[in-house]
């Protein structure tokens, strides 16, 4: 089980390294298609989209710390992070888009459930 809440947390981390490149670097070039959004408002929008990647790199943080640091350090960082992608993605699918659910939301709460299984 420790390999599986593993697994799952490095999957939710390389979610959010990739949202973090596509906010903060590529958001005009595939934000529109990835979003579904105008190329007029990725232009408009460069600079909000680049301080929520910013917030998403603060969660990557937080997830590599746990998963490198030792007790009890570990597990703060990891209950922390995960608990917040949760949050977050349930708040962004009720805000924004229901893909949020199943992109960010789930992969985080079977993380949050395997982390928690094995402490």
């Amino acid at each position: 089980m420790a390999l599986a809440a593993t697994v799952l947390t490095v999957l939710v981390i390389l979610i959010h390294v990739y949202i973090v490149v596509l906010e903060m670097a590529l958001w005009q070039s595939r934000g529109p298609k990835v979003f579904g959004i105008t190329k007029d408002f990725a232009r408009d929008t460069k600079a909000l989209a680049s301080n929520q990647g910013l917030y998403n790199g603060f969660l990557v943080v937080a997830l590599v710390l746990g998963l490198a640091l030792r007790e009890p350090f570990a597990t703060a960082f990891l209950f922390y992070g995960l608990g917040c992608v949760v949050v977050a993605g349930l708040w962004g699918a009720f805000t924004a888009s229901r893909r949020i659910l199943y992109v960010q939301a789930l992969p985080a709460a079977l993380a949050f459930a395997a982390q928690w299984l094995v402490r």
